[in-house]
């Protein structure tokens, strides 16, 4: 049976977009180069017995209306406490979901930023609740905007004005700022500055100290429940049974999902997407086209250039999409003796992520190294140790160790990474031992994946987690171009799907399910 659409890419937001697409009676058809759905969030075995998820390591989380829509069940923990930081100096800081009890984990620090706490997250809790509406509209037409575009304009101008005039305001200056301002406005603790710095760097290429970093912390925050600790949800079986739970719900709905189908191509016929041409030389014609990989990879990889006028062209060249971010998982035979735990229970105090960054100049000095094409020396490691909530994960009392490296940059200034690949797995393991003496003599197995292997076995141009960099030139109608922010290209018939267009990259599906929408909008 002709599909009316073929969808490119079985990560998390082909997925969506394929499923609700289908609820919307749409023939579709997704087609996946790997032998498994999933894209960035995939489980798989890196050592005899041991599993992680290999790329994305907490879900983002997944967007309810989605998890709802789609009648998902995923058996999802977040851990308490969220967030933990050791120092080597043998004091730790955790925060929880409760803004209480963060305040009494920061007190023995600072009681000024104690008391300062519960501000900061009722603020940030604020503008969160705001900014989801954004995320879950479709960016405007800003040459023609239509009746829905200033309807939803009219709708986000009416939540801002409702956060008061206090954050309002805040809101307007924090977005364009350095996170590393943003934290020292509200706390004086260098350890808690950092913490809070992490998520504004996370996924960017760039420092504590680069401007509009602060944009990217008020969007993750946006995209999860916007507590002050964050976001930290992890999926029983790894972040694949999640895809293979969003594969399952296409399926149901008719989906034909095909797994180990490369698209070498896509057709199209007087300016008009018409379908995609395999590897193996299978033509599949269809109404539409949607792509869930990167802009780059799509637009330079699978399209006729022909098709798009010279300007689009170099525009698309220019997109920022340069990688800077490695994973290094480690098979441990025993949970790893961290400091700073101070008479906390290690297993539940462990059990979520956990922070490796003393302070925001030594995040800074870790992007020092990147900026200049080396790698960084004493990396800003974010840490999960998945086996603590799913020993499943692992043979019996061993434990896995999944770490986010940054900053390794996709372009090394000396060398290749086939052959530097060893010197991350080393820069890692010498970081933790400052804050788990030990922990290398625990370790049976490890695997490096860098921005390298990221692009060549997961199809990221440019080794980038998020499908290109969430800077302030590239979100919301700017995401991934300007004049591209709708989910259509200029190509008719072709669309995106990824972390390439609004609202960005994570695991939740946004991205997905806002381009399903626009689709049916245009098709039905």
């Amino acid at each position: 049976m002709r599909p009316d659409v073929v969808v490119i890419g079985g990560g998390v937001n082909g997925l969506v977009t394929s499923a609700l697409l289908a609820k919307g009676g749409l023939r579709t058809l997704l087609l996946e180069r790997r032998d498994r759905v999933g894209g960035a969030a995939v489980t798989e075995e890196f050592a005899p017995g041991f599993r992680v998820s290999s790329l994305a390591h907490t879900a983002g989380p997944l967007r309810a209306a989605v998890v709802r829509e789609l009648g998902l069940a995923v058996e999802t923990v977040e851990p308490e406490p969220r967030f933990f930081a050791p120092l080597p100096d043998g004091r730790g800081l955790a925060l929880f979901g409760d803004p209480v009890r963060c305040a009494a984990e920061i007190r023995p620090f600072s009681t000024r930023d104690a008391d300062r706490y519960a501000a900061f997250h009722l603020s940030l809790t604020r503008i969160a609740r705001m900014l989801a509406r954004v995320l879950e509209m479709t960016p405007p037409d800003l040459d023609a905007p239509g009746p829905r575009d200033l309807w939803g304009l009219l709708g986000a101008g009416l939540a801002f004005r409702g956060l008061g005039r206090e954050d309002a305001q805040r809101l307007l200056r924090w977005g364009p700022m350095a996170v590393a301002d943003f934290a020292a406005e509200w706390f004086e603790t260098e350890l808690l500055r950092a913490m809070v710095c992490a998520r504004g760097i996370s996924g960017v290429f760039a420092g504590p100290w680069s401007a509009g970093t602060t944009a990217n912390l008020l969007l993750s925050a946006a995209a999860g429940d916007g507590n002050g600790a964050g976001s930290t949800v992890l999926v029983k079986g790894g972040l694949g049974a999640l895809s293979e739970a969003l594969a399952g719900a296409a399926r149901r709905l008719g989906v034909e999902v095909r797994t180990g189908a490369e698209v070498a191509r896509i057709t199209a016929s007087d300016g008009r997407a018409t379908g995609v041409v395999l590897a193996g030389g299978e033509e599949v014609v269809a109404r539409a086209v949607v792509s869930g990989a990167d802009p780059c990879r799509t637009v330079l990889g699978l399209l006729d250039p022909a098709l798009l006028d010279p300007e689009e062209l170099r525009r698309v060249r220019g997109y920022q999409a340069q990688g800077m971010a490695s994973k290094v998982h480690l098979a441990l035979s025993a949970l790893p003796a961290f400091e700073g735990l101070d008479g906390r229970d290690p297993a539940a105090t462990l059990a979520g992520r956990i922070h490796v960054g003393p302070g925001v100049d030594a995040l800074e000095r870790a992007y020092d190294d990147a900026k200049y094409g080396g790698i960084s020396r004493l990396p800003y490691l974010d840490v999960t140790i998945p086996t603590l909530t799913d020993p499943s994960l692992a043979p019996s009392g061993r434990h896995v160790m999944s770490v986010y490296v940054q900053y390794t940059p996709y372009r090394l200034r000396e060398g290749s990474w086939d052959a530097r690949r060893d010197e991350v797995g080393d820069a890692v393991l010498r970081t933790l031992e400052a804050y788990a003496p030990g922990l290398a003599g625990l370790v049976l197995d490890r695997h490096v994946l860098t921005p390298l292997d990221l692009e060549r076995t997961y199809a990221l141009t440019g080794g980038h987690p998020s499908h290109g960099e969430p800077s302030l030139g590239q979100l919301f109608a700017m995401r991934p171009l300007l004049g591209w922010g709708r989910y259509r290209t200029p190509v008719e018939g072709l669309y995106l799907c990824g972390a390439g267009t609004h609202p960005g990259g994570g695991v939740t599906g946004g991205p997905g399910a806002n381009a399903a929408r626009e689709i049916l909008r245009d098709l039905s």
